[in-house]
């Protein structure tokens, strides 16, 4: 990287006629919103019109706002085609930028002219000649970072082993941006993108593509490009579709919140799954074995069959009064009614308006004058408390949370909802007293994925008139991105399936990292659950940028541990420390004394104390006595520069120090233990400490 090129002035100079281009958008952007809103008046389709408008100029200023972040980061020359000395060259960015006279100043990211900035090698030029890098800070340039091409030069790709000259596009670039201080949320990586990377973000949108990842790859924010790729290159009709990202919790999604925002793309839905069911609070938890048992996809037929035993033929006839005699409903009736209706309608709720007229007109039938609108019987008897009660025996009306709940409150619901489908201690398993209320039920993680199939099966409440509301449905989408999805069950797999509009998906994660309820052997497991309408994809990613080498020494013996015959990703830069270890009688203040070094060793930067659950809180209350200033991921996610990081929440997370403490207790935290343990020891950027008191698990002893 030089930061006295001779091309460092003329850069600098483009550079800032690229902003003075957008600026000049900007206002020309805000002038066009500004004529909307003065006129107010007109028809109803003027008034609609002018509101799109006003909805897209909108959109356009939020993609024109860039905030800090640098929107030209790099160049491309390339032969133009008119001889061989002819080039022609474009300014890479975050966005496209044109100037008054409507000629391209930055091309976007995303556009095809821009692939060889990130997929050209020495063996593949794919046209250029030079390829130059940009360190920027927001819209100064720093230094610059030339790769040549053609006769003379080897340009990326042509060495063998990993160093600045092969597979790293801007080597020096990259290492800088990664041995930058973090904030406490993740930053896109627009400007040091690499070809592995480059290929899923703009491999196909069709199907499912599964992305294996280690610590450190990128895995995740490689697939947050992909969607912003998406939508620039399927604008319609994804932008009406929609796109979804579905992270593990919301510490995460706190992490994640800025990059597509920094992209130009912030009308991309980013939720946990318990934001895809309305109306239920999760306040509880299970056992590691309840959790296991909801998550099996036996669970789809006990629903099924749960729903099943609340359409129930009456056990005596029913007799009503109407007018100056009666009319009656025999018990074998209703089984036909019930068995008829099954036959018709897939979902419950939806076929409850058809069993009362099938009802209404079995009662008409009966009476003795023969021939009398159905209608008319169902208006005189619809008050009655018997015939209401007789519906609802029939045919209840059920939300998913009052059938769970009535089905999880009785041992006799369960064994009949399950019968051989589960193993004989499923009931004990899944049974819960019944609260007072469905609203004061302590729904757990685990229900998240059984409440919505039984959404499915259920369907909405048919409103007062019997319609359907299609704003109660389930919302599908054009495309969906799930990170760390190695840790979802078989039924919340199920829940991404159903809100997939085409089967367009992209799932990321690492089996080696899994510790859910039921972590798959491999990924033939997962995909089994996911859309098949296309031949799935598994595309690796096998170089690890985040994590120093020394750190990643100690992971791999605790992953060859954890998940023997998994292959690590190889780290691309070494660091300036190996990790400590430190053995101590008071693990609060051993932690406290670590936290306290890392920070003043890192400087800027943030850092985090992981640990389990019981610990965080000790920890807390001796960095409280000891005055360190320091957050909860939990509360405030990575927001301060110390934060205390529960071990079942740091997935996905980067940060610049680590201290690990009691890796035993991490250990002995549930099944996956070894899992957990080597996900926590990737975390860090820069530095390492782990600090215990009990023997370290055997994978992390030095011999």
């Amino acid at each position: 990287m030089s930061h006295n090129h001779p091309d460092l002035a003329a850069e600098q100079s483009y550079i800032d006629h690229a902003y003075d281009c957008l600026e000049t958008s900007r206002a020309a952007a805000w002038r066009m919103r500004e004529m909307h809103e003065a006129d107010l008046g007109g028809t109803f389709q003027a008034r609609f019109e002018r509101n799109a408008v006003d909805g897209a100029l909108v959109k356009r200023l939020v993609e024109l706002d860039l905030g800090d972040a640098a929107l030209v980061f790099g160049r491309i020359d390339r032969s133009s085609g008119d001889g061989a000395t002819a080039l022609e060259s474009f300014h890479i960015g975050r966005l496209a930028v044109a100037d008054e006279d409507r000629e391209p100043v930055v091309v976007d990211w995303r556009a095809p002219v821009a692939e060889p900035f990130y997929r050209a090698t020495g063996r593949d030029p794919m046209g250029l000649r030079r390829r130059r890098h940009f360190a920027v800070e927001g819209r100064h340039l720093l230094g610059l970072e030339d790769e040549l091409f053609g006769e003379g030069h080897l340009g990326v790709g042509d060495d063998e082993g990993l160093n600045h000259s092969d597979g790293l596009r801007g080597y020096s670039t990259l290492i800088a941006s990664l041995e930058r201080g973090r904030t406490g949320t993740l930053g896109d990586i627009v400007a040091t993108i690499q070809a592995e990377q480059d290929e899923i973000i703009r491999s196909p949108q069709s199907g499912v593509l599964v992305v294996q990842g280690g610590p450190g790859t990128g895995k995740t924010v490689v697939a947050l490009h992909r969607a912003a790729y998406l939508l620039y290159t399927h604008r319609f009709p994804l932008e009406d579709q929609g796109v979804l990202v579905i992270g593990p919790n919301r510490v995460f999604l706190r992490y994640i919140e800025r990059v597509l925002p920094s992209l130009g793309e912030a009308g991309i839905d980013q939720v946990v799954l318990a934001d895809l069911v309305p109306d239920v609070r999760i306040r509880g938890t299970d056992t590691s074995a309840t959790a296991r048992t909801k998550g099996l996809p036996a669970m789809s037929n006990v629903i099924d069959r749960a729903i099943r035993d609340r359409e129930r033929a009456l056990r005596a006839d029913l007799v009503l009064p109407f007018r100056s005699g009666y009319v009656r409903l025999r018990a074998q009736e209703s089984e036909r009614i019930i068995r008829s209706v099954r036959r018709r309608h897939r979902r419950h709720n939806a076929a409850r308006r058809q069993v009362e007229n099938e009802v209404c007109e079995a009662l008409a039938a009966t009476w003795r004058d023969g021939d009398i609108d159905p209608a008319e019987v169902r208006y005189e008897v619809r008050s009655l408390l018997e015939y209401r009660e007789a519906l609802e025996r029939m045919w209840p009306v059920l939300t998913p949370a009052e059938l769970l709940h009535d089905l999880f409150g009785s041992k006799a619901l369960l064994r009949s909802a399950i019968g051989e489908e589960l193993p004989g201690d499923a009931v004990d398993l899944l049974y819960r007293p019944r609260s007072a209320s469905v609203d004061e039920v302590m729904w757990t993680t685990a229900d998240v994925a059984l409440l919505d199939d039984a959404r499915e099966v259920l369907g909405p409440k048919p409103g007062k008139s019997g319609r359907i509301d299609e704003a109660d449905e389930i919302r599908t989408y054009g495309h969906i991105v799930v990170d760390e999805v190695q840790d979802l069950t078989p039924m919340e797999l199920r829940m991404v399936t159903r809100r997939s509009l085409n089967g367009s998906v992209t799932v990321v994660g690492d089996i080696a990292q899994a510790t859910g309820p039921l972590a798959p052997a491999d990924w033939t497991d997962v995909l089994a659950h996911l859309p098949d309408r296309r031949v799935p994809r598994v595309i690796g990613l096998s170089v690890g940028y985040r994590i120093p080498a020394q750190i990643m020494a100690l992971a791999d013996r605790v992953m060859a541990a954890a998940a023997p015959g998994l292959r690590a990703p190889t780290s691309v830069r070494v660091g300036d420390a190996e990790p400590m270890v430190t053995r101590t009688d008071d693990l609060a203040a051993g932690a406290v004394a670590a936290i306290t070094a890392m920070v003043r060793d890192i400087g800027r930067g943030n850092v985090a104390v992981v640990a389990t659950d019981v610990r965080c809180d000790e920890i807390s209350r001796a960095l409280d006595a000891a005055g360190v200033p320091h957050g909860r991921a939990g509360t405030s996610g990575l927001e301060q520069d110390v934060t205390v990081v529960p071990a079942h929440v740091v997935k996905g997370l980067e940060l610049d120090g680590v201290v690990l403490v009691e890796p035993s207790d991490i250990v002995d935290s549930g099944p996956h233990g070894l899992r957990s343990l080597y996900v926590a020891l990737t975390r860090s950027t820069r530095r390492l400490t782990v600090v215990h008191c009990a023997e370290l698990p055997e994978s992390m002893q030095f011999s």
